[in-house]
C-alpha cells in the first residue's frame, strides 16, 4: 500500500464512493484485490479516528435520531441456522443522531435493533454535547430506556410516531416493494419541554436516503450488500464493534 501514489489511492477510493464493487475497482485500477481491502480499512479507521476525537462538546439545540436498515452476508431469512445468533449476518441497523441546523452527524452506530445497541448508541451521543438539547427520535421503544439512561432526563425528549394505514394497492404487482402509506404522525412528550414545532425526524430520515442513493451497501434490491461486517462498518468511517 505504501507503494502507491496519493493519485492511486485517490481513484481507488472515488471508484468505492461511487458504488463499484471490489473487484470491479481492481480492474478499473489496475490493482491487487487485498488493495483496495487494506485502503479501505485504513480510510475507515482514519475517519473514525478523527470524528471520535474532534466532534466533541458541540453546542447544538436540536437532535433528531434515527436507524437505517441493511444486512451484510445475506437477508436474515437465509441465515444458515448455525450463524443466526451471530451478529453480522443479516440484519444491520445504522442508528444516526443528526444536528437540525447544521446537519452535522453527531454521532452513529453499527449494531442491532435492541435497547443494548440503542443505550450504546445515546451514551455516545451525550458524551459529545455540552448543552442541554431538544431531542426527537421515531417511536421506537428502546429509545425510551437509552433515552433516560444516557441523559438521565436532562434533555427536551419527545417522539414522532408515524402511523400508517392499509395500502388499496398493496395487492398489486407494481406496489410490491412500496413503503406503507403514512396517514398521520403523533407527537409524544417524553420528559422536559420540547418546542412542538421543532418535533420532527423529516432531517434523519432525508439522511437516510442519501445513505441509500450515495452508499451502494444500502441500496435495496442489489446484490452489492456488504459479504463481511469489518468493510460495512469501514465503509460508514466506523471501527468495528459488536452490539
Amino acid at each position: 500500500m505504501n507503494r502507491l501514489s496519493t493519485e492511486k489511492q485517490a481513484q481507488i477510493l472515488a471508484c468505492l464512493v461511487e458504488g463499484n464493487s471490489m473487484r470491479a475497482t481492481c480492474r478499473i485500477a489496475g490493482v491487487a484485490k487485498k488493495t483496495p481491502e487494506k485502503l479501505l480499512r485504513d480510510i475507515g479507521q482514519a475517519c473514525w479516528d478523527y470524528h471520535n476525537k474532534h466532534v466533541r462538546n458541540l453546542t447544538v439545540k436540536r437532535v433528531q435520531c434515527d436507524e437505517v436498515w441493511s444486512f451484510v452476508g445475506c437477508k436474515s431469512k437465509n441465515v444458515p441456522i448455525s450463524k443466526r445468533q451471530l451478529f453480522g449476518w443479516g440484519s444491520v441497523w445504522t442508528w444516526t443522531a443528526i444536528d437540525s441546523d447544521s446537519k452535522l452527524m453527531i454521532a452513529w452506530h453499527v449494531g442491532e435493533r435492541n435497547v443494548r445497541s440503542a443505550l450504546t448508541f445515546m451514551h455516545d451521543v451525550r458524551s459529545r454535547l455540552a448543552n442541554r438539547v431538544q431531542l426527537t427520535s421515531d417511536g421506537w421503544r428502546p429509545y425510551l430506556q437509552a433515552t433516560a439512561g444516557a441523559f438521565n432526563y436532562q434533555v427536551d425528549y419527545a417522539m414522532l410516531e408515524k402511523i400508517y394505514g392499509p395500502d388499496p394497492n398493496v395487492n398489486k404487482p407494481e406496489a410490491r416493494y412500496s413503503p406503507g402509506v403514512c396517514v398521520g404522525a403523533k407527537k409524544i412528550y417524553i420528559c422536559g419541554y420540547p418546542d412542538e414545532q421543532h418535533i420532527s425526524t423529516s432531517y434523519a430520515e432525508r439522511n437516510n436516503l442519501t445513505m441509500r442513493m450515495q452508499m451502494r451497501r444500502f441500496t435495496r434490491l442489489t446484490n452489492g450488500f456488504s459479504k463481511k461486517l469489518d468493510y460495512h462498518c469501514h465503509a460508514l468511517g466506523e471501527c468495528p464493534r459488536r452490539s
